[in-house]
């Protein structure tokens, strides 16, 4: 993600903004902080307010015991997203969009895994539909800064034949004329949201092979984007 938080605001019509800068990341892993665009009732109860937040990648769910099983949820199924524990009640209250400018997806051959890079058409933000929740930490008092510490995870869907290939799974993107169907906090029925999940048209991502330094996190910069030589 390359993006600054102005760019985010301008493009999702953001409310409120709780972030103050976005460093830019090219090589995001489990447990990382990512921008999450959510819409939430005003505070003043007139309307919905869309906030840019940040959240950390890998869902804790509110009754975990402490957020190590994190690292474990950073996806979530399309077809069992309503149904799962970890996830059915923030699919139900907590949907939100996270934002990335593309991802990385390894495909097995029989030469080993290839990184590859998979992007918009045209280079535009994708909008990943994701959950968040919010985990109190029962070591800490209620007024504590830290208390609440919030995550979230990314939906995946099954593949398409054009990107069936390099992975069986792809993270679910929703379109800009579906956002707010999406994040509407009135949407809280497990058949509704279905029907949400259902109405997402199939991604039209483009592939590009990339470097093996992605493999390793301590590597972070534009150049882990670039074609391959």
């Amino acid at each position: 993600m390359a993006r600054g938080t102005g760019d985010l605001v301008a493009s999702f019509d953001v409310d409120e903004s709780y972030v103050e800068e976005i460093q830019p990341s090219y090589n995001i892993a489990p447990t990382d902080q990512v921008p999450l665009i959510i819409d939430r009732r005003a505070a003043s109860g007139d309307g919905v307010s869309r906030k840019l937040i940040m959240a950390r990648w890998g869902l804790v769910p509110p009754w975990a015991k402490d957020p190590r099983s994190g690292a474990r949820l950073i996806n979530a199924r399309m077809e069992t997203v309503t149904e799962k524990p970890s996830f059915r009640k923030a699919a139900a209250r907590k949907r939100g969009l996270l934002v990335a400018d593309g991802y990385f997806e390894w495909q097995k051959t029989s030469d080993g895994k290839i990184p590859t890079y998979l992007h918009g058409e045209h280079e535009e933000m994708l909008a990943f539909a994701a959950l968040f929740e919010n985990w109190p930490d029962p070591a800490l008092p209620e007024d504590h800064p830290d208390k609440w510490l919030r995550t979230c995870t990314i939906i995946t869907t099954q593949a398409s034949d054009s990107l069936g290939h390099i992975h069986d799974r792809t993270p679910l993107i929703v379109p800009g004329d579906l956002y707010a169907d999406w994040l509407d906090p009135e949407t809280t029925s497990e058949a509704d949201v279905q029907q949400l999940l259902a109405a997402m048209p199939e991604p039209h991502l483009v592939p590009r092979r990339v470097s093996s330094k992605v493999n390793n996190v301590r590597n972070n910069g534009p150049d882990l984007i670039d074609e391959a030589a």
